[in-house]
């Protein structure tokens, strides 16, 4: 199904799909992505992208969700990114790494507060093919494999979030994206 992103009812059909532990695509802040609820979606966006077990997916959450995600303390001017195109890889609370965005767009934040859990997030496209951001050829591509695609419209030349290892002394930009990250000497 297509839904035009400003519809009526938009946000509860991708909650449905959602609490079903189905993927949709979505417009994200920076270009279209998959996202479904962790852990429930993993492995159907797995399967779909075609992308191996050993490469994780980023997670959209709330900055407030910040402290129930990670003992990790960050300091306030790489807070200051959030919201934003910045995806931080940070240490988790079982000690394994995570990436995690707090992503700068009303239609996500209000996904987010109705989900109530971090959602994966990654590129609409097959594993080792640059994103799509036409709306005609991300229908073509997915539109028999995933049951929600909402229609943001074409978003242009796709630029991805910038990448930030924060787990190593000094946090290392590992993916220039759409955020420029001045860093500092923070420990």
């Amino acid at each position: 199904m297509i839904v035009e992103k400003h519809s009526p009812g938009v946000m509860d059909a991708v909650c449905s799909v959602l609490s079903r532990g189905e993927a949709c695509i979505i417009p994200c802040d920076t270009i279209y992505g998959f996202v479904g609820r962790v852990p429930e979606s993993e492995q159907i966006i797995r399967q779909i992208k075609g992308r191996e077990e050993t490469k994780p997916f980023l997670q959209i959450i709330l900055k407030e969700w910040l402290p129930n995600l990670t003992d990790m303390r960050l300091d306030d001017y790489l807070l200051d990114y959030w919201p934003g195109p910045l995806t931080m890889i940070l240490e988790n609370l079982n000690g394994a790494t995570t990436a995690y965005r707090a992503p700068d767009d009303p239609f996500l934040s209000e996904l987010l507060l109705r989900s109530g859990v971090p959602l994966y997030s990654t590129s609409v496209n097959r594993a080792g093919r640059d994103p799509l951001n036409s709306i005609d050829q991300i229908i073509d591509e997915f539109g028999e494999e995933v049951p929600l695609i909402i229609d943001g419209g074409d978003l242009g030349v796709p630029t991805a979030s910038t990448i930030l290892d924060v787990t190593v002394d000094p946090p290392k930009v590992l993916r220039q994206g759409a955020c420029q990250v001045i860093l500092r000497d923070s420990r």
